[in-house]
């Protein structure tokens, strides 16, 4: 099963996220194997939350990733959204062929209900480095749709969501690639 989790930080969490750095790097290696995304977002170079999308054996097991991560235990991010998502790419962002660095990279998330929406790729895929739509726990029930891109700026990245009205809300956030430097 696949899991998109957004951690947003706490406001004046910086010195505490810094000083937990390498605890919650060793604590996201342990992950590796089914990391298909991760990392920061961003305020200029100011972090403002972490994006994980994984695929782990059950909810049970994404719950215990959420909320076991060291930083998350020592109170960094101020909450958290977890919900079941759906690799429609089918690849992990370092299969994205404009690797981690050309260009500005964004997280687009359309929180819905109802009929689902935008479900289908956008047609052109070639900016999209993650895209799914987020699901209900039991993975029946559309509640939005999470997409990483590289876009010129945040409106060019909102104008991923082809059905806008379908959406309570739409957040467009700075993000770039995460983990350890291989």
């Amino acid at each position: 099963m696949e899991f998109f989790c957004y951690h947003r930080d706490r406001p004046q969490s910086l010195p505490l996220r810094a000083e937990m750095w390498e605890e919650h790097r060793s604590y996201m290696d342990r992950f590796a194997a089914g990391m298909i995304a991760r990392g920061p977002t961003m305020d200029g170079e100011v972090p403002t939350g972490s994006v994980h999308v994984l695929a782990l054996p059950d909810p049970a097991a994404a719950r215990a990733f959420v909320f076991d991560e060291p930083t998350y235990q020592a109170g960094v991010y101020r909450d958290v959204m977890l919900r079941r998502w759906r690799n429609t790419l089918g690849r992990t962002m370092w299969d994205f062929p404009g690797g981690p660095e050309d260009g500005a990279r964004f997280l687009v998330l359309g929180l819905g209900s109802g009929p689902a929406a935008d479900i289908a790729l956008p047609p052109d895929t070639d900016e999209l480095i993650a895209y799914g739509p987020l699901l209900s726990d039991d993975g029946e029930h559309w509640l939005g749709t999470a997409a990483l891109l590289r876009a010129s700026d945040p409106g060019a990245a909102r104008a991923v969501l082809a059905s806008p009205e379908r959406y309570a809300d739409i957040e467009v956030h700075r993000w770039r690639f995460g983990g350890r430097p291989t």
